[in-house]
């Protein structure tokens, strides 16, 4: 009988998946939900980048206060994600003028760049849909929450 090996397992392949977040951060389980998936799929070592448009702009809110919906606020976790890797975090610039938002109103969040001395810089950028749209075709994977 011949020797008969298992397939090989593409278990070092990297995908670049991107989570598109367009729900507001409270009132569903979607914000969260995708968070936590984007902080295992980081621990698998993928390229994971992050998207957020129509409401899911308000996941990014500085100051948010869950005390009187009696919810967590989950919002300083996304300060975290550089040590990640998670380093592409993309806001739709029409989403946040259609809501009234300026770049201003969200959340300084950054990682550190260790090929220049771990300097810090901001994982945020606001884009425009069109750029947006190029940013998607580019993925391997859009999980949409």
């Amino acid at each position: 009988m011949a020797d008969v090996k298992p397939p090989e397992i593409a278990s070092n392949i990297k995908k670049k998946l991107m989570y598109v977040n367009r729900k507001a951060p409270y009132g569903t389980i979607y914000a969260l939900e995708s968070l936590e998936v984007v902080l295992i799929s980081a621990a698998f070592e993928q390229d994971v980048s992050l998207a957020f448009l129509d409401d899911g702009v308000y996941q990014l809110m500085k100051g948010q206060n869950t005390s009187g919906i009696g919810m967590k606020n989950f919002s300083p976790t996304f300060k975290a994600l550089g040590d990640y890797e998670i380093k592409k975090l993309y806001v739709e610039k029409e989403s946040l003028d259609e809501r009234g938002l300026k770049p201003d109103d969200l959340m300084e969040i950054s990682y550190e760049d260790e090929d220049e001395g771990f300097a810090k810089k901001p994982s945020v950028r606001i884009v425009n849909r069109s750029e947006l749209t190029q940013i998607m075709a580019q993925q391997d994977v859009l999980l949409n929450f």
